[in-house]
């Protein structure tokens, strides 16, 4: 993977922490920018081509959850990593409430923060190729009236198009082609993020998220379902 062609926006409030994490991802061939709050950083984004955001919680002017709900609003969909501290365990389940793809709690190593930027970057290099690559073949995959073209990145739900994150669209494609499989949390995480899973609070959460997108009563879903204590299923129908 050629680092260079990624941009990563560093938002951070304190100036120590955003130089140090901007040396460690320079010396990777990556290309930085920094904001001090998420309303330089919302600029920047309007000037710049982002692949990736490594983005504080609490932050002065604009916080890092109001950032990525902008963020989300005007359907950028590159992968954010949220940081935050022990303290901040309820504003990093709003994160990922609105659409954050993974968080790294304070304090944190270089090499583990710079293993998920590598690891999302790759996804998201994988998912932008998806999206541009046109293929006359298409793979659909339908399910009363969900429906997944793997080729055109694209879900709908009776006709209507669906936007999905990249790690949402990951896991609708996972279950839809498994129909009727349970899926444990771990095991959906492992298969989606290509890692091992420590944290599975995060399936969860996209979960919830999907439900919200994909289902007319997500209290009484229809296509996404939960099976207590096992995992998660797509039914046949």
């Amino acid at each position: 993977m050629d680092n260079s062609k990624f941009h990563i926006l560093i938002v951070e409030d304190d100036k120590e922490i955003r130089e140090g994490v901007e040396i460690y991802l320079k010396n990777q061939g990556y290309v930085v920018f920094q904001a001090a709050n998420g309303q330089e950083a919302l600029k920047i984004i309007e000037e710049q081509e982002i692949h990736l955001a490594i983005v504080d919680i609490m932050m002065p002017v604009m916080d890092g959850v109001t950032m990525l709900m902008k963020l989300r609003m005007l359907e950028y969909e590159f992968p954010v990593i949220m940081l935050s501290a022990k303290s901040e365990e309820v504003d990093k389940i709003m994160g990922l409430n609105m659409g954050a793809d993974d968080y790294v709690t304070k304090p944190f190593t270089p090499l583990e923060l710079l293993a998920r930027v590598n690891s999302h970057l790759r996804r998201y290099s994988k998912y932008l190729s998806a999206v541009n690559e046109y293929s006359n073949k298409e793979q659909i995959y339908t399910i009363g009236g969900l429906e997944l073209n793997e080729d055109r990145v694209e879900v709908s739900v009776d006709g209507e198009p669906v936007k999905l994150t990249p790690m949402e669209f990951k896991i609708v494609q996972l279950l839809i082609k498994n129909p009727g499989r349970v899926f444990p949390a771990d095991e959906i995480y492992e298969r989606v993020w290509n890692e091992k899973a420590v944290n599975t609070d995060t399936i969860m959460v996209h979960v919830r998220n999907i439900r919200e997108k994909i289902e007319i009563d997500p209290k009484n879903p229809k296509y996404l379902k939960v099976v207590w204590g096992v995992g998660y299923k797509i039914d046949k129908q």
